[in-house]
């Protein structure tokens, strides 16, 4: 039978750029969008396939999501299928993340501008929360695991770099296995995942403010390191552009959240955003290059390797230490922008109503949002 790759590398463009508008909600949301498009209604895969691929994204850095849409456009149209699918899914949210940070360059220091994120603010930490607790339910298999995420709490409220929480989560968890089973392997499954990540932890390189160099290092650092979970890069980003180069203030990281949160598509294009405020629109392109390049290179490279990481004992422990670590580092991320946006009784009381309403109700995080932003602005016209 003749494949029509072409017809396919079409088919794929069109339907990842229309997800790209309109996947808002979280990785969650994108990836039951994905199933119900490539599953029941085009069956380009079928339910197994597409679990697999899913396992596949779950079990490697990066914005699990857009690593899953990029696993479809390879099992789909091959090589071409990959960087289309995933360019795809990316860009729509790119562009806007980039003309939210014109606006935001121009416009922010407005009253109106800090009103919409003074409204905005409250119903992130709510998501934020929602989205760990989740996780945590999942992620949480054991007792040890549990002792495990408390330890890395500590570890991350002490402001050990994220990297290294991580990496230890995922060593300890693997040593753990291995002793408790008595078993002669080797971890040298699990050596080999991690060899990439220890690759891209050296630090980003002490150059002048705001070059375009330093911006490119710092967001292919952490696409290549953030494992577990989007959110997660809120603290590498705090780490690096906060604490250490101080080229943010926490207010501006907490506004850049807030932009991932409302733009559709991956939360990664926070980086977009970023990289406009601080250096144009070539410091747009260059985090996002440098952000979400890894996952193109990781998916690419699994297909050999996930079959193998599956089969190893020691490999499915290291991955659950380093997701109850990436845990750890959402909840201290969680608590710093919760004393950054909670700040009086209405943001306390919108938080309040946000976490409410995803937990009774599971209300779509953009509704959430929106209405977050709507706050903000009849309290700044009811003062004003």
């Amino acid at each position: 039978m003749v494949v029509d790759r072409d017809g396919r590398v079409r088919e794929l463009a069109a339907f990842f750029l229309r997800l790209g508008v309109t996947a808002f909600g979280g990785p969650a949301a994108h990836m039951a969008m994905m199933r119900e498009e490539v599953v029941r209604r085009r069956a380009w895969l079928t339910e197994d396939e597409f679990l697999d691929l899913l396992g596949a994204s779950n079990l490697i850095p990066g914005p699990s999501s857009t690593e899953m849409a990029i696993h479809i456009g390879l099992r789909r149209a091959g090589w071409r299928g990959l960087v289309v699918a995933g360019a795809c899914f990316i860009l729509p949210a790119a562009l806007i993340a980039a003309a939210l940070g014109w606006a935001y360059v121009r416009y922010g220091a407005l009253p109106q501008g800090a009103a919409i994120f003074y409204g905005l603010k409250p119903a992130i930490v709510a998501i934020v929360a929602q989205a760990l607790w989740g996780l945590a339910r999942t992620a949480v298999k054991s007792a040890a695991l549990g002792a495990l995420g408390v330890a890395a709490t500590v570890a991350a409220f002490a402001a050990v770099n994220p990297a290294l929480v991580l990496l230890a989560g995922g060593a300890l968890a693997a040593a753990v296995k291995w002793g408790t089973a008595r078993r002669k392997e080797k971890v040298g499954f699990a050596a080999g995942f991690a060899a990439p990540v220890l690759g891209g932890a050296a630090p980003a390189l002490g150059l002048a403010p705001v070059a375009l160099s330093g911006l490119f290092v710092i967001f292919l650092k952490v696409g290549a390191l953030v494992f577990g979970s989007g959110y997660v890069l809120l603290a590498f980003l705090r780490a690096d552009l906060v604490d250490r180069l101080h080229w943010l203030t926490e207010s501006q990281l907490m506004d850049a959240i807030a932009v991932g949160q409302f733009t559709p598509g991956p939360v990664f294009t926070t980086a977009t955003f970023i990289g406009y405020v601080l250096h144009g629109g070539a410091g747009a392109a260059v985090a996002t290059l440098g952000i979400f390049a890894p996952a193109f290179v990781y998916v690419a490279a699994s297909g050999w390797l996930v079959p193998r990481l599956r089969r190893s004992p020691a490999a499915g422990a290291f991955l659950n230490g380093a997701n109850v670590a990436a845990l750890a580092l959402m909840a201290a991320v969680t608590w710093t922008i919760a004393r950054a946006a909670i700040v009086d009784l209405p943001t306390a009381a919108l938080a309040a109503a946000a976490a409410a309403l995803l937990l009774r109700f599971r209300v779509n995080s953009l509704w959430l949002i929106l209405a977050g932003a709507l706050a903000g602005l009849v309290r700044w016209g009811l003062s004003s």
